[in-house]
């Protein structure tokens, strides 16, 4: 296998399907030697269930670990951080990763624990997981999935779980896609294993699963969020940190040059070729209905650098309100992000805006409190309109 290829195979028994990926990629013969310390990087967001389309499912990472251990290769580490709000070793027993590290006997290290390390990457100096730095080769696992905040995640965005939470709190202020796209110059990917299988197309953390049954092997993480865009529709410059690290020379965007290679469980390979047009347009794909909700739904809110976890809550939130007839009542932006701290106005989710008149506390709150939250706060605004109705026609 080399950078130019992206292998893809279609079924449903995840765990012998990654196996049969693994072999027909040659990943044993790509990794330097058998004591080589090799890293394997899930996505483990947060406690939300693989089959929900928000987390890595184990039943792949369990056929990654087969086939290394069975290649010889005994030195493995599992390492992840979940978001900021999320505890990860919490992640870690809810998608059962814990029992899995125990089955096979791989230690698991939480980024949220680890000291960072101050690295230069492309340029930009972005502090950096001291345990990752010390991987020799490292195995991205990430969940092909859309984000509310960057429109896809894949490859690229899933090394963001390698950084201490402070640092993810930085990469928000700093627009998210910039660093994001310096990032994999100091966090070498070697090999990306994605797991295709049921992403929720239209949000990170999950809930619209879509599947699938698709696992995807590349060696360029640029070719390979390139080609997630592809598949999900989504034009490429609508996502600027894949450019960023095309420049960076962590890889290629160029998908008319890549070769494709999809096949079935237990079929032969076969060449694909790339048809030579850009992806089809985010408007005119079945599955970016749910994307336009979400869009519709942000448009509530007011955010200024707010971190994933807190935005991701707020959007099931307002959901919430929507179901209940409530949304329409809200005729103000709900204000969100590190960009309010100290500030004071009317109506804002999160300790970001503890100044102002009306606020739930919480590093994030969790969806639930806010839904609470803002249906208190319409419910009592409709309230006293009602009441100033009753006064004015008497």
């Amino acid at each position: 296998m080399n950078k130019k290829e992206l292998l893809v195979l279609y079924g449903k028994r995840y765990k012998t399907m990654t196996k049969e990926l693994l072999e027909r990629a040659g990943l044993d013969a790509l990794i330097p030697k058998k004591d080589t310390l090799i890293g394997i990087k899930p996505n483990l967001l947060g406690q939300v269930l693989a089959e929900e389309g928000g987390t890595t499912h184990p039943e792949v990472v369990a056929g990654l670990i087969e086939y290394l251990q069975e290649h010889g290769f005994t030195k493995l580490i599992l390492l992840e951080g979940s978001w900021v709000g999320d505890r990860t070793g919490e992640a870690v027993h809810f998608c059962g990763f814990d029992r899995l590290c125990e089955q096979y006997g791989v230690p698991f290290f939480d980024m949220q624990k680890e000291p960072g390390v101050e690295t230069d990457c492309g340029g930009m100096m972005l502090n950096l997981c001291r345990k990752a730095l010390e991987v020799e080769y490292l195995i991205n696992v990430p969940v092909l999935k859309g984000h509310c905040q960057t429109r896809i995640t894949c490859a690229l965005k899933n090394m963001k779980g390698l950084i201490p939470n402070s640092e993810k709190r930085r990469f928000h202020r700093m627009g998210l896609h910039n660093p994001i796209g310096h990032l994999s110059a100091g966090l070498h990917q070697d090999f990306i294993l994605t797991d295709s299988i049921c992403g929720d197309l239209t949000f990170e953390d999950g809930g619209n699963p879509v599947e699938q049954n698709r696992l995807i092997a590349a060696l360029d993480p640029v070719l390979m969020d390139a080609y997630g865009c592809f598949l999900l529709g989504i034009p490429l410059e609508s996502v600027p940190y894949i450019a960023t690290a095309a420049k960076l020379g962590i890889g290629s965007c160029d998908l008319a040059h890549a070769v494709i290679r999809t096949w079935r469980e237990k079929e032969d390979m076969e060449k694909v070729s790339y048809p030579e047009q850009s992806g089809p347009d985010l408007m005119a794909v079945p599955e970016a209905e749910g994307y336009r909700h979400v869009m519709k739904l942000a448009e509530k809110a007011e955010e200024v650098d707010s971190c994933s976890a807190c935005y991701g809550y707020l959007i099931p939130a307002l959901k919430m309100l929507e179901e209940d007839g409530l949304l329409d009542a809200l005729q103000e932006k709900i204000c969100i992000g590190q960009g309010y701290r100290g500030r004071c106005k009317n109506l804002g989710v999160g300790n970001c805006t503890r100044e102002f008149v009306h606020t739930v506390g919480g590093c994030p709150p969790t969806e639930t409190q806010m839904y609470e939250f803002l249906k208190e706060y319409l419910e009592a605004g409709m309230a006293v309109s009602e009441k100033q109705t009753e006064y004015e026609e008497h």
